[in-house]
């Protein structure tokens, strides 16, 4: 069974001109993108079996991938309605 992309893009595609502009112009989104890419990085590699560790270790990895998602979302959103 093929692993789910869940980078930006396909997790919110109706907001690639957001993602672009945001990343190109906004210091604070860039940085939560850039540590965003590299949680889904990590989370990819440990479940294609690349890199081990603890489940434990894995959720936690999981839940601030969420919790920048959420954070991301909303500069998106907000980024939608100025434009």
């Amino acid at each position: 069974m093929p692993l789910e992309k869940h980078d930006l893009h396909h997790e919110f595609p109706e907001f690639n001109n957001e993602i672009h502009h945001l990343k190109m112009n906004d210091n604070y989104f860039a940085k939560l993108f850039k540590n965003y890419h590299e949680l889904d990085h990590e989370v990819h590699r440990i479940e294609q079996g690349v890199e081990n560790t603890t489940d434990e270790y894995l959720e936690g990895v999981k839940l601030k991938r969420l919790n920048l998602k959420d954070q991301l979302y909303l500069m998106l959103k907000k980024a939608a309605t100025v434009a």
